[in-house]
C-alpha cells in the first residue's frame, strides 16, 4: 500500500488553512486516507528543515498518480506554493 508523505514549513498560516480545508475533497475520489498530521517535536538524528508532517495512505500507486495529477489537486498547487514550502514524496510499504 502506498503512502504520500509531506514535510511542510508553513509560510502563510491563513493560506495554509485554506489549502488544508480543500485537500480532503481531492482525496475522496481516490479512496485516500489521512493517517497522520503533526508538528515536529525534535530532530533526533540528522537534519530536518520542516516543522510539520502529513501522511496519506492510498489504495494503489495508480491512485497516488491519479490524485496528484487530478485537475482538483492541480488547481490547489498554486495556493499550496504560496502557503508553504513542501516536500511531497510517495513511498510503498515493503
Amino acid at each position: 500500500m502506498p503512502f504520500v508523505i509531506g514535510h511542510i514549513t508553513v509560510k502563510d498560516p491563513a493560506k495554509w488553512a485554506q489549502y488544508r480545508a480543500q485537500v480532503p475533497a481531492t482525496l475522496a475520489p481516490w479512496q485516500a486516507e489521512l493517517v497522520f498530521r503533526g508538528e515536529r517535536l525534535a530532530v533526533l538524528g540528522g537534519e530536518h528543515r520542516h516543522s510539520d508532517t502529513v501522511v496519506i495512505r492510498f489504495p494503489s500507486p495508480e491512485a497516488v498518480d491519479g490524485w496528484y495529477n487530478s485537475p482538483a489537486y492541480q488547481a490547489l498547487i498554486p495556493l499550496r506554493q504560496e502557503a508553504a514550502d513542501l516536500d511531497l514524496v510517495s513511498f510503498s510499504e515493503t
